[in-house]
């Protein structure tokens, strides 16, 4: 067969099936009507899109991913057409090899154009099809572009049409994240591949033999982590949030949907989960498909904080709906019942109490736990500052309000005003103490008589006569009949006790309500639904009172002084910059013993470290002693909130660098950094280049790490890990991996500080990972021409990233939006490799 009639001429011409796991093009009998998308990393990361058509899968590669949002049009750039076989691959290509890196089958199904079309209408430049795959189902669109005069590339668009499967959040790759044929991640697809193969030299060729084993075991413990690891935690009782009337200003704050359902506080470990109420009674039978799901993610033992919802006709979380639900059957016989887990804070970890920690790290670290996970389990979204603007969305979506966060502040199972909720509509919970009869016939009542704790007493507060259907009224009457008493528990006017029936104060009721007459009573009140979850004791009216002013208000002394020459920013604007960036920079600089670079003057004059407390920064910085080498100890700096940050600003500091352990543990690290230092004048791609090789040498081992952009001249390969093990071993790890990459590339890599051995390498400085050293900040400005900042960054993005320090601290309204699509960067549940 020529190449002119064989599709398959030119994967076949592409590979070296001597070297590549990939099936040699065959041609297939026509007739088929398979669809795959493979996610693949090779130079760049995208997703290959695959149609079965005349005996072959016909390709295209999508950059950002398939997006179930309509108004997402995401290039497709065509490729080779493709055998049939290669819609079961999965594993790694060589590097080296066309297409070099991991791909994993991320979809697969059938496909057929819709009615009046055909597979043929591609070689007029568009197709219109429907999917029925695992996770892309629906009708979608491939439309060719116009092409540009010598392109030499094929560029389609790839977009979902609207339908019931369509997602206006899109984020379809975010949230499926392994394999829909053996269930793994990237990482544990690409540590198949046999990666001691690229060590050398006498320690790298010793780390190397250790390299498998670990990998393996290492696997394991994902694989297992929650099933090995023992027992759900216990209950702890939940944090309330304030009723406020209006919504707290400014970035100290993050807002999230106030969910109508149920408060549930989730305990899991592995395949044991058990589910719990606001008042610690045990629902784990109801919510039992729930807990099931959950158990598929084989979490370690965790504490999660969370609501449970059903979502009614309009689409919005509805409290009635969750209450037909329940009432319809026990999830433990339901697994199709209609009920969603929106997780918003996660109190314990793997046996470490994260309650002290601020609420943005907490949500970060939640981000980072239940990254895999999928509807009906969700984390919920948040928003840093911009609250009045979400306030406004959910009223206009007819939801019932937000919850307004503290950013800094730690977890306390009480009602506190470090949250606060901003409400809609007015919505409170009401003691049922009796009923009005009803001359209806078949209605068992026209009317509840409603009342709620002040103080001590009993205080009645008027009638709900709607929101009722026939079955809610006979499940209120059956429920109330057991309470029957003879008098009434309090005292009601007798023109509002006539002909009333009276019971024990013990049923609540969640009411909807326009406001509070003169008298107290509820006008235009509606039932919404019972509250098993709450206890009638604990019923209390709630007032709404004013939003809780801003928490720290630092004076910037001289603010119009210019501290970056080159650029005229001035000590205000540095203040402004970190003002803002805080919630965002304290997840990883909040109580961890710091070293601040200090330029009062500027950057251009006298810049000194200081690490140690003179007493002069004042009670918003705290201090820690440390033990020295010569046994004495010195105080340390810390901060723990945006306060500090602001008042180490006022003190002339432009530059954060951290310990790579926390202020309360200091001889346990819990972050280990590689900072890829290149030499002088090296392509920055090459930098790039160095750190995703670092990234999977550290993927073969078992360890997920993150991106940075130091704001200098290189990128910080991030890993995160759980406390566990000392100093010693920290910097033993991280000296002998080095210098394993260093032995196997030494033209590319040296371990160690030596400049003369620099000339055209890339230090990897691993002597950030001992005792007392530091690394700058995500987040830090840098004292550097032009005020630089350090960046975390998605993988994804690195490759259109040309130095290390794209951004300042001018460009805080874009380090905020972009963080979005950051959430959970920098977390991860993970130990130290044996090695």
């Amino acid at each position: 067969m020529t190449a002119a009639r064989d599709p398959l001429a030119t994967y076949n011409a592409k590979r070296d099936f001597g070297r590549t796991r990939e099936p040699k093009g065959e041609l297939a009998a026509n007739g088929g009507n398979s669809f795959v998308v493979q996610k693949h990393a090779a130079t760049r990361l995208h997703w290959d899109f695959r149609l079965e058509i005349d005996g072959v899968l016909k390709s295209w590669a999508v950059t950002k991913g398939p997006s179930l949002d309509p108004a997402d049009k995401r290039l497709a750039v065509r490729t080779e057409d493709h055998p049939l076989s290669y819609g079961d691959f999965e594993g790694v290509i060589p590097k080296g090899e066309y297409g070099g890196g991991t791909v994993m089958l991320w979809d697969r199904g059938s496909w057929e154009p819709v009615a009046g079309k055909s597979a043929k209408d591609l070689d007029k430049g568009h197709l219109h099809f429907v999917l029925h795959g695992e996770r892309m189902k629906g009708e979608w669109l491939l439309v060719r572009m116009k092409g540009r005069p010598g392109e030499k590339r094929e560029n389609w668009l790839l977009r979902k049409v609207e339908d019931e499967a369509a997602d206006p959040a899109g984020a379809l790759v975010d949230r499926a994240l392994s394999s829909v044929l053996t269930g793994r991640s990237m990482a544990e697809i690409a540590a198949d591949k046999q990666a001691a193969q690229s060590l050398s030299g006498a320690k790298g060729r010793k780390f190397a033999e250790k390299m498998q084993s670990a990998r393996d075991h290492n696997a394991g413990i994902r694989r297992k982590k929650g099933k090995s690891a023992g027992s759900p935690p216990a209950f702890v009782e939940p944090q309330l949030a304030t009723l406020v009337d209006s919504v707290p200003t400014g970035n100290d704050w993050l807002h999230e949907i106030k969910f109508d359902g149920y408060r549930a506080m989730v305990s899991v470990a592995g395949e044991k989960v058990r589910v719990f109420t606001r008042n610690g009674l045990d629902w784990t039978e109801k919510f039992a498909a729930l807990g099931r799901t959950l158990a598929t993610l084989d979490l370690p033992p965790a504490l999660i904080d969370g609501e449970i919802v059903a979502f009614g006709a309009d689409g919005n979380p509805s409290f009635s709906a969750l209450q037909a639900v329940l009432k319809r059957g026990h999830g433990a016989e339901r697994d199709d019942a209609p009920l969603s887990f929106f997780a918003f804070d996660l109190l314990s970890l793997d046996g470490m109490d994260l309650r002290p920690l601020s609420t943005i790290e907490r949500k970060e670290r939640l981000e980072a736990l239940l990254r895999d996970a999928q509807p009906p389990i969700h984390v919920a979204d948040h928003v840093i500052g911009a609250g009045e603007q979400l306030y406004r969305s959910m009223c206009e979506a007819g939801q019932e309000g937000i919850i307004a966060k503290r950013a800094d502040a730690p977890y306390r199972s009480a009602r506190t005003r470090n949250w606060v909720k901003v409400k809609c509509t007015r919505r409170q919970e009401f003691i049922i103490i009796g009923w009005s009869r009803s001359s209806a016939k078949g209605r068992p009542f026209r009317s509840l008589l409603l009342a709620q704790k002040e103080g001590r007493t009993l205080v009645y507060k008027g009638k709900v006569g709607t929101g009722f259907d026939a079955d809610t009224m006979q499940d209120l009457a059956d429920a109330m009949d057991p309470l029957v008493v003879e008098k009434a528990p309090l005292d009601v006017p007798r023109t509002e006790a006539r002909g009333a029936r009276w019971i024990k104060p013990q049923l609540v009721a969640e009411i909807a309500f326009a406001e509070f007459t003169g008298e107290g009573r509820v006008r235009h009140a509606s039932f919404l639904g019972l509250r098993a979850d709450k206890k009638a004791k604990d019923v209390k009216p709630e007032k709404p009172g004013p939003a809780p002013s801003p928490q720290h208000d630092v004076k910037i002394s001289s603010a119009e002084r210019v501290i970056f020459p080159e650029s005229g920013q001035t000590k205000g604007e540095l203040a402004d910059y970190y003002a803002r960036i805080a919630p965002l920079m304290l997840p990883f600089a909040a109580n961890r013993p710091i070293s601040l670079v200090r330029c009062p003057q500027g950057r251009a004059k006298k810049c000194f470290f200081q690490k140690h407390d003179s007493g002069a920064f004042g009670k918003a910085v705290h201090q820690v002693p440390i033990r020295e080498k010569d046994g004495g100890a010195e105080d340390y700096l810390y901060v723990e909130d945006a306060e500090g940050l602001l008042t180490c600003v006022q003190m002339g500091t432009i530059e954060f660098h951290g310990w790579g352990s926390r202020a309360d543990a200091v001889e346990l690290p819990d972050r280990m950094i590689f900072d890829l230092d290149p030499d002088e004048g090296m392509d920055f791609a090459r930098v790039r280049d160095a750190a995703r090789d670092i990234r999977g040498a550290l993927g073969d081992l078992g360890l997920v790490s993150f991106a940075m952009l130091s704001g200098g001249k290189g990128i910080h390969v991030v890993v995160p890990l759980t406390p566990g093990h000392d100093w010693a071993a920290h910097r033993d790890f991280s000296s002998r991996f080095a210098q394993a990459l260093s032995a196997a590339e030494p033209d590319r890599f040296v371990a160690t500080m030596s400049k003369a051995k620099r000339k055209d390498r890339i230090f990897i400085d691993w002597l950030r990972n001992q005792r007392g050293s530091t690394a700058v900040l995500p987040y830090s400005a840098r004292a550097r021409a032009g005020a630089p900042v350090a960046i975390p960054i998605d993988w994804d993005e690195l490759d259109g990233i040309k130095d290390a320090h794209p951004f300042g601290i001018g460009d805080v309204d874009q380090l905020l939006e972009r963080a979005g699509a950051l959430k959970g960067w920098g977390f991860a549940a993970q130990k130290l490799p044996d090695i």
